[in-house]
């Protein structure tokens, strides 16, 4: 199969190589023509001309950061398209502004899928969890792009009695316009809550003087038989190996938006979340003075994402 991908950063180039591994074709388009050349292979110099590269039906998945940078980039793909094309936000975008861009893309005939993607810097070799919202018509077109990016079924059986479907392969549409980006949005906001209490449990230990061994042998210890056990604390025991006293990060760790959009869904739900929200909290107040713990969370957030620290704060 053919597909656009516009933005080639930690995922988006990553995807276009895994994509070409499983044998579809991929036209990239990037401000920054190094990170097009980094793929060796042909890439686009503006949208129009990726746009005219496609053939028909077109499919342009959009690898941007949230926020005014993708909606400017989908606004202009609107202009390009035409109806039986369809547009990807693989970012992690608003739930809400899906649900608008799909609308008024739709009055043009063009498809609008959200797929909350879930990989980092790893899913060119492990593949991308990607949780699909917008049209099932559109979604079955593309079902070979997911299934190329998606990790398969691998080693990990599926849970006993359940109907076999696409969610064993690493992928899954969630429902209608919006719907991919609220499941990721909630995923994220697990994640929060994961990696906080991971932090504040290896806090405590570092400061207890009943403990001898290292931070690095625990968790390592942890990865073995332990009902802890995660790709999480994979990716903590790795960075700890490597700097036991985390002396790179300084603990200043950055909320994404996730969080706060899993807790104003909370709220308009109706439903408690006290563990994400202090979580968040706890981001917050990284910004002003930093823990182990947070130095710890700021270390999973680089190994898995390769997020860097943000500027101290004056």
């Amino acid at each position: 199969m053919e597909l656009g991908m516009v933005g080639l950063g930690r995922m988006g180039g990553n995807m276009v190589r895994r994509l070409r591994r499983g044998g579809h074709a991929c036209v990239a388009y990037d401000r920054d023509p190094s990170k097009v050349a980094a793929l060796e292979m042909p890439g686009a110099p503006s949208l129009a001309d990726l746009v005219a590269a496609l053939r028909k039906p077109r499919a342009v998945w959009v690898m941007l950061p949230a926020g005014a940078i993708t909606e400017e980039c989908v606004g202009e793909l609107g202009r390009l398209l035409e109806k039986g094309d369809a547009i990807v936000d693989g970012g992690n975008s608003f739930w809400k502004d899906d649900v608008r861009r799909a609308a008024a893309l739709a009055e043009k005939g063009i498809d609008y899928l959200d797929v909350g993607t879930s990989g980092g810097v790893f899913g060119l070799d492990r593949g991308y969890c990607l949780m699909i919202g917008g049209s099932p018509e559109a979604a079955r077109r593309l079902e070979p792009i997911f299934e190329t990016l998606a990790p398969g079924r691998g080693d990990v059986a599926p849970s006993p009695g359940r109907e076999p479907g696409t969610a064993e392969k690493g992928f899954l549409h969630c429902g209608l316009a919006g719907s991919g980006h609220f499941v990721k949005m909630i995923h994220n906001g697990i994640e929060y809550g994961m990696m906080q209490a991971y932090a504040e449990g290896f806090d405590i230990l570092k400061a207890s003087a009943k403990v001898a061994a290292s931070m690095a042998d625990v968790a390592e210890l942890w990865r073995r038989g332990s009902v802890v056990g995660s790709w999480l604390l994979d990716l903590t025991a790795a960075a700890l190996a490597r700097d036991p006293e985390l002396a790179r990060f300084e603990g200043n760790v950055a909320d994404s938006g996730e969080g706060r959009w899993t807790l104003e869904a909370a709220i308009e739900e109706g439903v408690a979340a006290p563990a994400i929200a202090s979580a968040l909290f706890a981001r917050f107040r990284s910004q002003k003075d930093h823990t182990y713990g947070e130095k710890l969370l700021s270390a999973m957030r680089f190994q898995f994402g390769g997020h860097v620290e943000p500027p101290a704060r004056a």
